[in-house]
């Protein structure tokens, strides 16, 4: 079963593993085992943007997309593309997240059908989402 990562579950796997939740890490390397992680394109564009403003760790001094593709190879994560579907779906009204990019992780979520791993508590209350935490 496919499984979707909001963006902070990948900085947390990658540079702050105890800040993940039991369940989270329980799920996160069921995921990684099967190769069932997905995230939403617009995650890479979101550590990118942390990346460049010094909010994501850098002891290895790698640049933002060696940063990134070493989480998606070390966690073996599909991107999704954001759809038709999941940009008309993420602007209907169940969502109360004001975030474009959490409003499009979660529609990729319910587009794909799939639970989302979020610590982010609007994300855990929209209806129907099915979320790991």
């Amino acid at each position: 079963m496919l499984t979707i990562c909001d963006t902070h579950i990948l900085l947390f796997w990658a540079d702050e593993p105890c800040r993940l939740s039991a369940t989270a890490r329980a799920a996160l390397d069921l995921g990684t085992e099967s190769a069932n992680l997905a995230c939403s394109d617009i995650s890479l564009w979101e550590i990118a943007m942390l990346y460049e403003r010094g909010r994501v760790n850098n002891r290895a001094g790698v640049t933002a997309s060696a940063y990134i593709q070493d989480i998606l190879t070390g966690m073996d994560m599909a991107v999704l593309p954001i759809t038709a579907d999941i940009a008309e779906l993420s602007q209907n009204a169940l969502f109360t997240h004001g975030d474009p990019a959490d409003r499009l992780i979660a529609a990729t979520a319910l587009a794909h059908r799939a639970p989302l791993i979020t610590a982010d508590e609007k994300l855990r209350a929209t209806p129907g989402l099915r979320c790991i935490w």
